[in-house]
């Protein structure tokens, strides 16, 4: 009798032992020994159809799923700090989370995002912090440019993210520095040819209508991501719908002396009643972006703050700003910060330096979408020179700077988990 009960009883403990070792968390804080590549893990446990917690403002926005071998292996082999708690423990932290007195709130990720990233043929290996860190966190993504976007593709995606697109046809306004380079001559050769297949006589005009495309994109619900000269550019385009302001050496015929008056700002996602720079030679689109003479600060003392939200009320930019660090090293960029008097007044400000009066990160809705703007290049590289090697993020696992860009990853995954009463 007493051998008998002997398997049972083993069984028994087996499972209690189970039930008692069931969550892994993933910490965010400065325990973590690689954040970035914490995100990747969070994505490949949702590819596996196992919802993640998303415990906003607990640890540093950590992460926490179901205890299973397989995960706490892939954990273990990419160098991701974690824990395996107890159901009485995890419990404890969801009472704390719940307490209305706490700015903190767990957000369930159910829905695995279908990521793109618009960026052309012949993009440099140093052009794009986003594919970066993408790659760097193990998260796939799809590679699509003009082809794809006219032919009607975007819909099959949830989040886009925009690659330093020049979208207003100046190729970047390079002219004056870099046109007698191969890479830039072969990038306008590109640009034309696609520009005449499908049927538009101009550069900017096939760029028009691709940041048509995206804006129904957002109007549809879906979630879009921009850095650098995407953010400016892209709601320069939407302002000068059917305006010519371009040079003859972009496209061939003169811009339209009286082009500012007529730009539409009612159009846009972010800025309001920016002046263009008419000048295509000056590495610059217009006074949205802070000059450097302006902003008159070095690498050293070049930061900017995160806001701090309500976690139970505002948790699209809670999602959006978890980190372990409140002040971000500034990079620079060819749009580097955004000037906060062109910036229109509904825009949530997510991230800025007061002193300097620029805004660096920032969100808003459109229709059924968001969209989400980062001003800089590469959170660490702070000058970003054309033709450097790109950053190695095995050397910056913990960066503050890049995690802003994976939280925006995520976002799309994101539903509000309901407490228990």
């Amino acid at each position: 009798m007493l051998l008998k009960s002997i398997p049972l009883f083993i069984c028994t403990f087996l499972l209690a032992f189970t039930g008692w070792a069931s969550t892994i968390l993933v910490p965010m804080d400065e325990s973590q020994k690689d954040h970035l590549k914490s995100y990747g893990v969070a994505y490949w446990v949702l590819s596996r159809e196992l919802p993640v917690d998303w415990l906003l403002n607990y640890r540093g926005g950590a992460f926490a799923f179901q205890h299973v071998p397989q995960v706490e292996n892939e954990l273990i082999v990419r160098g991701v700090s974690y824990q395996v708690i107890s159901d009485a423990q995890y419990n404890t932290i969801l009472n704390q989370i719940s307490d209305p007195e706490a700015n903190m709130d767990i957000m369930k990720l159910e829905k695995l995002p279908k990521v793109a990233v618009y960026s052309p043929k012949s993009k440099m290996p140093w052009d794009d912090a986003v594919t970066l860190v993408l790659t760097y966190a193990e998260i796939p993504y799809d590679i699509i440019y003009d082809d794809e976007i006219m032919a009607g593709d975007l819909p099959k995606y949830d989040w886009l993210h925009l690659h330093h697109e020049d979208f207003t046809g100046q190729y970047g306004k390079f002219y004056a520095s870099y046109r007698h380079y191969p890479w830039y001559q072969e990038q306008q050769r590109e640009a034309e040819a696609s520009a005449q297949k499908h049927g538009f006589a101009k550069v900017s005009q096939l760029k028009l209508s691709v940041v048509k495309k995206i804006k129904d994109f957002c109007a549809g619900g879906g979630f879009l991501f921009a850095m650098c000269s995407a953010t400016d550019t892209y709601d320069i385009a939407l302002a000068a719908d059917g305006v010519d302001f371009i040079e003859a050496m972009y496209d061939g015929d003169g811009a339209d002396p009286n082009a500012q008056e007529k730009f539409d700002y009612t159009k846009t996602f972010a800025f309001k009643d920016f002046r263009i720079v008419r000048n295509p030679l000056e590495y610059e689109y217009s006074n949205i972006d802070m000059q450097p003479q302006e902003r008159n600060v070095s690498e050293a003392n070049d930061f900017f703050q995160l806001f701090t939200f309500s976690a139970k009320w505002d948790p699209l930019p809670t999602m959006l700003t978890q980190n372990h660090a409140k002040t971000i090293k500034g990079f620079m960029g060819q749009t580097t910060a955004f000037r906060k008097s062109t910036v229109k007044p509904d825009v949530t400000v997510m991230g800025e330096n007061k002193e300097l009066g620029e805004i660096r990160y920032m969100h808003g809705t459109f229709a059924r979408g968001t969209w989400t703007f980062y001003g800089g290049h590469d959170p660490e590289d702070y000058q970003h020179l054309v033709g450097e090697d790109p950053t190695d993020l095995a050397l910056h696992p913990n960066s503050p700077g890049y995690r802003l860009i994976l939280n925006n990853i995520l976002f799309p995954a994101a539903k509000k988990k309901k407490q228990k009463t």
